[in-house]
C-alpha cells in the first residue's frame, strides 16, 4: 500500500523551538495545498487556513459554521460569531442556507474536525469519555461535525494527542460516522470522509470508502513503531513511510508574525 502525502520544497528549518500548535498548523496548512473551499472550525483549522492562503493556496475560500463565506477577516476571530468574520466576508447565510445549499450541495473541498475519539474507519467521537449514563468526561457534542463528515468531498482530523485512548479500536461513543458506518445503516453520504489526520507524531491517510487509516508519514525523530505503539488499533502502515518537513522559518514566522501576532492560539 503506497500513499503519498503533501510536502513543501523550502528545506530551510527554524532555528528556534516549536510548539505542537505551531507543528500541527504548518502541517495541516500544506495539506490544503489545491484545496479551494474549507470549512473550517476555530482554533487549529483557523491558523492552518490563514497560513496556506499566505503560502499553498493562495484562492482559499474559507466558510464557518456562522453562516460566513469567503471569510477575509483582519485578525484572528476567538469564535465562529465573532463579528470580526463579517467585516470583508464575501457572503453571510443564514443557516439553513448555509447547510442545505452549500453544504449538502457539495460545494466544500475540505471539511476541518477536531474529535477525542477516532477509530480505524474515521468515525469520530466528540460526545463522552466512558460510558453514555455515567461518562468520566462530558464533551461539546456533534455541533455540525455530521453535515460536514457526510458533505464535504474529504475531512481532516487535526488532533494534539496521539495515544491508543484517543485512536481507539471502539469508540465509547459515535458522534460523526465516517461513510463506511453511514453506508452500513443504509445512508449514503457525499464525500469520502476522513482522508487526514494530523499527529503530533505523524500522518494518517486514507482515500475513501473501504479503507483503513494507515500510516504515510512521521515527524522527524519519530519512528513507524512508536506510531504504532501509540494506536489502539492494528495500524497499517504505506510501503514508503515519509518524513514530514519540519516548519521552516519561513512558515513560522508567518505564522508568529501575520496570522497569530495576538497569540490568540498559539499560547
Amino acid at each position: 500500500m503506497t500513499t503519498t502525502t503533501s510536502t513543501t520544497t523550502t528545506t530551510t528549518t527554524a532555528p528556534d523551538t516549536i510548539t505542537s500548535s505551531e507543528l500541527l498548523s504548518v502541517v495541516a496548512s500544506r495539506e490544503l495545498t489545491s484545496r479551494r473551499t474549507v470549512f473550517a472550525g476555530i482554533g487549529l483549522p483557523t491558523l492552518a487556513t490563514e497560513l496556506a492562503r499566505l503560502t499553498v493556496a493562495p484562492e482559499i475560500e474559507v466558510v464557518y459554521e456562522s453562516g460566513v463565506c469567503g471569510a477575509h477577516p483582519s485578525h484572528l476571530p476567538e469564535t465562529i460569531a465573532d463579528a470580526v468574520l463579517i467585516t470583508g466576508a464575501e457572503a453571510v447565510l443564514p443557516m439553513p442556507t448555509l447547510f442545505g445549499c452549500v453544504l449538502q450541495g457539495g460545494h466544500i473541498d475540505v471539511g476541518f474536525l477536531g474529535a477525542a475519539q477516532i477509530d480505524r474507519w474515521g468515525n469520530l467521537n466528540t460526545s463522552v469519555i466512558g460510558d453514555w449514563d455515567r461518562p468520566s468526561v462530558r464533551l461539546p457534542g456533534s455541533g455540525g461535525g455530521i453535515e460536514v463528515m457526510a458533505n464535504s468531498r474529504e475531512v481532516f482530523v487535526v488532533m494534539r494527542r496521539h495515544d491508543p485512548r484517543s485512536f481507539t479500536e471502539t469508540l465509547d461513543f459515535c458522534t460523526t460516522p465516517g461513510p463506511d458506518r453511514a453506508l452500513a445503516e443504509g445512508i449514503r453520504p457525499l464525500g469520502a470522509g476522513v482522508t487526514r489526520v494530523i499527529t503530533g507524531l505523524g500522518i494518517l491517510a486514507r482515500v475513501g470508502v473501504g479503507e483503513e487509516l494507515h500510516l504515510v508519514a512521521v515527524h522527524p525523530g519519530v519512528t513507524v513503531e512508536q506510531v504504532r505503539a501509540a494506536t489502539g488499533w492494528d495500524l497499517k502502515v504505506a510501503d514508503t513511510v515519509g518524513t514530514v518537513p519540519p516548519p521552516t522559518a519561513a512558515e513560522l514566522r508567518l505564522l508568529r508574525e501575520d496570522v497569530d501576532p495576538d497569540r490568540v492560539y498559539l499560547r
